[in-house]
């Protein structure tokens, strides 16, 4: 049962905050920044008002998790310094003598009550309207960026993952510690079945807990929690199978990830305005349209549009026309590359993406091109085409050869014509020193994505599915903001 909102209970020892927390600390300025009441508002529905046990307050569980990110900890480790770090307990609403929840409250808060939330658009929008409110942001502009996720668990299968875990926890041990404990830790598991994986983690877990010396090194405890995490809050997600939203994505032509993508779109302020996520394999271009609209539904007006290549797609270039709403027309800087100024139409219809990064295209299955080569046909009257060449290998074994790739062909092939009137145009808008001198500001969008990934742990997934990614995306997205706006009010 959710009660209403209540104030705190009094404490006689509420005096200590005033004495520990200083005024300009990170966290009591976020509690004086936000109103966190919108967090019941949107929740109030996933809880019954009238029957049941009272249950912990949305506010709290919420707050649990932008610790989480801030502070990028495991949920044992936060609730266990949430115990004692009187900074927390003060975010988090409590006195100093109040007891703190189970980890696995979390867990059950993620599952239970967000899903189907869409906590990466409400959270967004809130910040965006805390930054307007504040009068922070002034410009017309927004860049445009996608930053890469890697899954958790790989594509290994579910017992491969518990077993490296519990393998890296084990070298943990024998690095801190100077006696034998190989002898002493419970038989490790090798017949490749799931539940003896789970049993034999879960066996480790607890012969180490119950060890001192061992529990007395913060390094272990760390790797600990995190396989504890793995086995509590993320068993089902393991036994269905590895993460199935996620796909593989081509950083470059060498290089690949598995996992997902995050298009985030931000002011020259640099508060992020709008987001979406898709999984590793799909392309930049054709976020465009929907982050544009999400930034100027939060209330921003959008004038100019920065991008590097990966969004100069014939799509992307008309829409900046709008010929249709003339309201909605902007000034579009993305340099082109001559591969996307092809003719978008059969991309689309034929499923081939270009990936920007690797600079080669990838083909409805998901494969990326081998190589590439120009076609000159001058002599023809016609326009230059670029040849993609896939591996035949693939293509013979594909679910998708149907219609795509003719059995018996010694060579599967995809061209693209580079003409395009927009792509004309656009060539002579990069030429000037306005397109020049914009292009110059994109730096903002990559250095944003390096502190979400570096100083709030964005690189890897920290749960699995689209759920997990949109609970991490919204609060890391939204603590990214809430800094921003704190140090722009500061100025």
């Amino acid at each position: 049962m959710l009660r209403e909102l209540e104030q705190p209970a009094l404490s006689e020892y509420a005096s200590i905050y005033d004495r520990l927390i200083p005024r300009d600390h990170f966290l009591r300025k976020i509690n004086e920044l936000i109103d966190f009441s919108f967090i019941v508002d949107e929740l109030r529905e996933k809880y019954c008002l009238v029957d049941g046990r009272n249950a912990f307050s949305p506010i709290l569980l919420f707050k649990y998790l932008l610790l989480k990110v801030i502070y990028n900890l495991s949920d044992r480790d936060l609730v266990e310094r949430s115990l004692y770090d009187m900074s927390f307990k003060y975010f988090l609403g409590l006195r100093p003598e109040d007891d703190v929840i189970h980890p696995t409250t979390l867990s059950k808060f993620r599952k239970l009550r967000l899903k189907d939330e869409n906590l990466l658009d409400l959270l967004i929008r809130k910040s965006v309207q805390i930054a307007i409110e504040k009068g922070i942001i002034k410009s017309k502009t927004i860049i445009v960026d996608a930053t890469h996720t890697r899954a958790r668990y790989n594509n290994k299968s579910p017992y491969a993952i518990l077993i490296e875990q519990a393998k890296l926890l084990r070298k943990t041990v024998y690095h801190c510690s100077n006696q034998d404990w190989k002898k002493l830790f419970p038989k490790k598991v090798e017949n490749g079945l799931f539940e003896d994986a789970m049993d034999y983690c879960r066996d480790l877990i607890s012969f180490i807990s119950s060890q001192p010396a061992l529990c007395e090194f913060p390094a272990i405890r760390e790797k600990m929690n995190m396989l504890q995490e793995i086995v509590d809050d993320n068993a089902e997600h393991l036994a269905e199978s590895k993460d199935t939203d996620a796909r593989v994505g081509h950083k470059t032509a060498e290089t690949s990830f598995f996992g997902y993508k995050t298009h985030i779109a931000m002011t020259d302020e640099r508060i992020i305005t709008a987001a979406t996520i898709t999984s590793g394999e799909k392309n930049d271009c054709d976020q465009l349209p929907a982050l544009i609209e999400k930034s100027r539904e939060n209330g921003i007006e959008v004038a100019t549009v920065i991008g590097d290549t990966a969004y100069s797609s014939k799509g992307n270039l008309a829409l900046a026309e709008s010929t249709d709403n003339p309201e909605k027309k902007f000034v579009f800087v993305s340099k082109l590359n001559p591969v996307i100024s092809n003719s978008i139409n059969n991309a689309e219809r034929n499923g081939f993406i270009y990936n920007k990064d690797a600079d080669l295209y990838v083909c409805p299955a998901g494969h990326l091109a081998i190589k590439k080569s120009i076609k000159r046909r001058d002599s023809e009257g016609k326009s230059p085409s670029v040849a993609y060449y896939f591996d035949i290998k693939k293509c013979q074994q594909c679910p998708h050869a149907e219609g795509c790739y003719k059995a018996g062909a010694k060579s599967k092939s995809y061209s693209v014509t580079i003409n395009s009137e927009l792509h004309k145009k656009q060539q002579k808008f990069q030429e000037t020193k306005e397109f020049k001198d914009l292009a110059r500001t994109r730096y903002k969008i990559e250095a944003k994505n390096s502190e979400i990934k570096n100083r709030h742990g964005y690189d890897v997934v920290s749960s699995s599915g689209f759920l997990g990614m949109d609970i991490q995306g919204g609060t890391t997205l939204f603590v990214a903001n809430i800094k921003r706006i704190l140090t722009l009010m500061g100025k």
